[in-house]
């Protein structure tokens, strides 16, 4: 059996690529050869081609056929085009924004996407409203209509925000190591760090993919949210980061308007509204369940990220431009929990609603109830 890989050198593909060597597939990989992997065996087929665009992803396929494509990764409304005649199997991987009030949550009354944000919610709907989501929701209807039209058995994943080694991205994790490492005490979050936003480790979502390269009959036409089993507040990711740092972060509420030191923690910039991914659907079908349990997950990601190669010093000086504007708003907001203090508080003691009689036959207990 032959099985193409398309991306394959991000955080989640080398996972995928071994998966199917272990299942048997005589495994390719195409992307545009930019970067590899030392975690990807040194066996699998390296094609270079750029899978943004239908005349250069033809030009490298050429005539070639596969049983099986994961495409993780380019435009995936051209890659499913030019792969309608050479296979008869597409999994794909997109993400979650094309859903309405993700980008923006004054889309919907009450405000913010619903919790938990099932696959069936409404999606963006115009270009004007959320043009990237809009493009996620016309590449999503493109891929169903392929299978609808029977050109190929098409299953599609709404990945999340994916972490873990391999990585690009690793501000959000790095943002809490590089504090850890300077010693700081406290950090402003907006609303105490409460919001909570799907996350996935790497192996985890790359076994949702493989689960739908094992059930291929009962995956078939549909798509699936996928993210860990256990999700953490911003706070609690803060307070699993430092504890891997054996250092202790304190976490100062303040307003999501002033919170500029972690928007690029926040996705869509808000730390206002949840996004939580609905996952019933593919622990039902395809039998889900984390590989790796996240708090495990984490901290191996943050063991990785401590490696010396990893910190990039440009990233540690944005990093670090941001701790004098955060010591200002500490001393504010430590300033204001005391004036708050000082504060005459009326705080009434919690009664049970119901009567509970303090001896038998009575019609009303000490509370007239």
């Amino acid at each position: 059996m032959k099985a193409l890989v398309i991306g394959g050198t991000g955080p989640t593909g080398p996972h995928i690529l071994r998966g199917l060597v272990k299942r048997g597939y005589d495994v390719a990989m195409l992307n545009r050869g930019s970067h590899d992997n030392p975690a990807i065996p040194t066996h699998i087929e390296r094609l270079v081609g750029d899978p943004h665009f239908p005349e250069t992803l033809s030009d490298v396929l050429r005539d070639q056929t596969f049983d099986l494509v994961v495409a993780t990764y380019g435009r995936i409304r051209y890659v499913a085009d030019v792969l309608a005649d050479k296979t008869d199997r597409l999994i794909t991987v997109g993400g979650s924004p094309g859903y309405r009030g993700y980008a923006d949550p004054h889309a919907l009354i009450p405000a913010g996407p619903p919790i938990p944000t099932p696959e069936n919610a409404t999606r963006v709907e115009t270009e004007q409203e959320a043009r990237f989501g809009y493009l996620i929701r016309v590449t999503e209807d493109a891929l169903l209509a392929h299978h609808e039209q029977g050109h190929m058995n098409v299953t599609h994943f709404r990945y999340p925000l994916v972490y873990g080694p391999g990585q690009v991205r690793t501000i959000f994790i790095t943002w809490v190591i590089q504090r850890c490492l300077d010693g700081r005490k406290a950090v402003p979050l907006a609303n105490g760090g409460m919001n909570i936003n799907t996350r996935g480790f790497s192996e985890n979502m790359a076994h949702a993919v493989l689960l739908a390269v094992d059930h291929p009959d009962q995956s078939a036409g549909k798509i699936y949210n996928c993210g860990d089993d256990q999700q953490f507040s911003m706070a609690q990711w803060i307070e699993l980061i430092a504890r891997e740092m054996d250092h202790t972060l304190e976490i100062v509420p303040i307003p999501d308007a002033y919170a500029s030191s972690e928007r690029e923690l926040t996705l869509f910039a808000s730390a206002d509204y949840h996004r939580v991914l609905d996952l019933k659907n593919i622990y039902a079908d395809l039998g889900y369940r984390d590989q790796v349990p996240a708090v495990d997950a984490v901290r191996r990601t943050v063991h990785w990220l401590r490696e010396d190669s990893k910190r990039d010093k440009d990233v540690i000086a944005s990093i670090r431009a941001h701790y004098r504007v955060e010591d200002q708003l500490l001393d504010i907001c430590r300033r204001a929990v005391d004036e708050m203090a000082a504060l005459e508080h009326l705080e009434g003691q919690f009664q049970h609603s119901y009567a509970h009689p303090r001896k038998p036959g009575l019609k009303r207990d000490h509370r007239k109830r």
